[in-house]
């Protein structure tokens, strides 16, 4: 492969990396991107988008087993599964994606090279392809997108039945029990998956109740689900040990076929050679700016190696604004709010401030069990709630936690970032039946006015 040279070299086409090729191509900037893997990183390949499809093909097999006592009155015979057939499902879904990715950045005009890329200085990068031939690659700006990896224990490093989230998503057999060690968001979707396709699944976490960071209210349904579905939460837990088929435990040792290691994930910046150019960094992340440049002029860094949240849609909302700043636009970093959204069972949306985070803010909720469309769709468990600002009734947080509240995020975001206030949502006319009506009756409680509820 010959040296090249470019205006802009991006390592790393995850989320954050090929959007931001797609959009500097747009703007007529001679691109170039690098990764030894597929295009779509992580999330693509391995993470966002297999564990969606894993989660629906649990959800769909489920909902079959569960016809024999269904209110709906619908009966079905003993449902079985194989595995092996749903993850080459899987993959071909993965397979379109990567196509359209790759599509997508060669219609930009963006050059895809595939390598190891690792940084000789500022304005240059060396690249070894998988038949260890190297060149070189120049550049008058690089952006670094390199993501994330997933934390392995000292004790239990991955191999064999010692999972991470990539290897749980492409078994070919249902595991007869699986242990969880980290009760976040990854471990309880891939978990709950497990147990509803037949597994007996263990979770362990080490904070005082699962997903620590989340307020008691947006767990309870999603505790109440796990226990219905005979998953065992073992809170408070050590993990200590893992050997034949068990995990030891500073409260006794856990059946665990396969282990799922859901314990965090860290920067993928070693091995790229960012020593080399003495980065400001925050902890074991790159420092960036309102433009997310580093502190070397011209070299740039977005998505999980910058820090929490470690988010795709965050990654690419970066990369799209870094395309524009190379391209000369007026453009910084200035985003109100970032929704977040856990594919557990129920579902949980976190956008912007939680009740208790801002001084002046109070909050008000709208259940479920009071939604025409989830009584329809026996989706009771849940609410939305809206935290606003007494002041000036400014919207400045909104949550839910129910069945598909996951596509309500949009709506959240928006109401947010366009600085709504609960007249905004209060006055807009909302479909019926739908979920979404809950956030403008959560706006009408909190002026005193609920019409649904007493």
């Amino acid at each position: 492969m010959p040296d090249l040279t470019c205006k802009l070299l991006i390592i790393g086409a995850g989320p954050g990396g090929y959007v931001c090729a797609i959009r500097a191509g747009q703007l007529g900037i001679d691109t170039i991107i690098v990764d030894e893997g597929r295009a779509g990183g992580t999330c693509l390949n391995v993470g966002c988008i297999p564990s969606k499809a894993l989660i629906h093909a649990a959800d769909e097999f489920h909902r079959i087993t569960e016809m024999k006592d269904s209110p709906l009155g619908i009966s079905a015979a003993a449902p079985q599964i194989d595995l092996k057939q749903t993850v080459a499902w899987k993959d071909g879904i993965v397979g379109r994606l990567n196509a359209g990715v790759s599509g997508l950045m060669k219609q930009a005009g963006a050059r895809f090279v595939s390598g190891r890329a690792r940084f000789v200085d500022g304005k240059t990068v060396s690249v070894t392809d998988a038949e260890g031939h190297e060149s070189e690659i120049r550049a008058d700006y690089i952006v670094i997108a390199t993501g994330s990896a997933p934390v392995e224990l000292p004790f239990a490093p991955f191999g064999q039945d010692v999972l991470s989230s990539t290897e749980a998503l492409s078994l070919s057999d249902v595991p007869a029990s699986m242990a969880v060690i980290g009760g976040g968001y990854i471990g309880l979707e891939l978990g709950t998956a497990f147990a509803k396709l037949g597994s007996k699944v263990t979770v362990l976490e080490a904070a005082r109740h699962i997903m620590p960071s989340y307020d008691r209210a947006l767990i309870a349904p999603v505790e109440q689900r796990l226990r219905a579905l005979g998953v065992r939460v073992l809170n408070e837990t050590t993990a200590q040990g893992y050997a034949g088929g068990v995990l030891s435990t500073d409260k006794g040792d856990v059946e665990a076929g396969k282990l799922l290691l859901s314990v965090g994930r860290r920067p993928r910046t070693k091995g790229i050679g960012i020593e080399e150019l003495s980065l400001t960094m925050d902890g074991p992340f790159i420092r960036i700016d309102q433009t997310c440049q580093t502190s070397m002029r011209g070299i740039y860094a977005i998505g999980d190696v910058t820090g929490d949240p470690m988010l795709a849609h965050r990654a690419m909302a970066q990369g799209d604004m870094v395309a524009e700043h190379i391209a000369g636009h007026a453009v910084a970093w200035d985003k109100r709010a970032i929704p977040a959204v856990c594919f557990t069972d129920p579902e949980i949306v976190t956008c912007g401030m939680l009740p208790g985070e801002m001084d002046g803010t109070v909050s008000s909720e709208f259940p479920f069990r009071a939604n025409g469309r989830a009584m329809t769709c026996d989706a009771e468990d849940g609410f939305i709630r809206v935290v606003w600002r007494q002041s000036d009734q400014a919207v400045v947080g909104i949550q839910a936690v129910g069945a598909q509240v996951s596509e309500l995020s949009a709506a959240f975001a928006l109401a947010i970032e366009m600085g709504a206030c609960l007249d905004d949502i209060a006055a807009t006319i909302h479909a019926h039946p739908t979920l979404s009506e809950g956030l403008q009756e959560a706006c009408l409680k909190a002026q005193d006015r609920a019409l649904h509820m007493v």
